[in-house]
């Protein structure tokens, strides 16, 4: 399977989707993935747009919070995994294709984000995990 051409829109995010599935195959249970891949979601669009970044007090600071320039606007996830960190028992990655306009109105798919986590233990005894500065 190869990678559909930049610029294909919406209707490419399924097969390139099945591409990242295929290349990186899944490694954490279902759950820890599911969780992964919306923490994933929501970091990337506090990142990039600078919605929702106070759910993330320890990677955007609240004094950083009022001075922030949106980079980016429109964004899509066109696909995302999270797979285990195979160089630490305790971390994952969440690698992630995105679309979005920039400051410039330029429209881009394809770019690319891996945003790494750590698990930590939870009251309940659930696992949760927490994001990684960004680097």
């Amino acid at each position: 399977m190869t990678a559909p051409p930049r610029g294909d829109g919406p209707g490419s995010d399924p097969a390139i989707q099945a591409l990242l599935d295929q290349s990186w195959p899944r490694d954490l249970p279902a759950g820890d993935e599911q969780q992964l891949l919306a923490a994933g979601r929501r970091l990337l669009t506090a990142d990039a747009t600078g919605v929702g970044r106070t759910a993330f007090p320890v990677i955007f600071p609240p004094r950083q919070q009022t001075v922030m320039v949106p980079a980016f606007t429109r964004i899509r996830i066109q696909a995302a995994v999270a797979r285990a960190d195979p160089a630490h028992p305790d971390r994952a990655l969440v690698h992630l294709v995105w679309a979005g306009a920039d400051r410039g109105g330029t429209y881009t798919d394809g770019r690319l984000a891996d945003l790494s986590f750590t698990r930590s233990p939870s009251p309940n005894g659930a696992t949760a995990w927490q994001p990684m500065p960004l680097s």
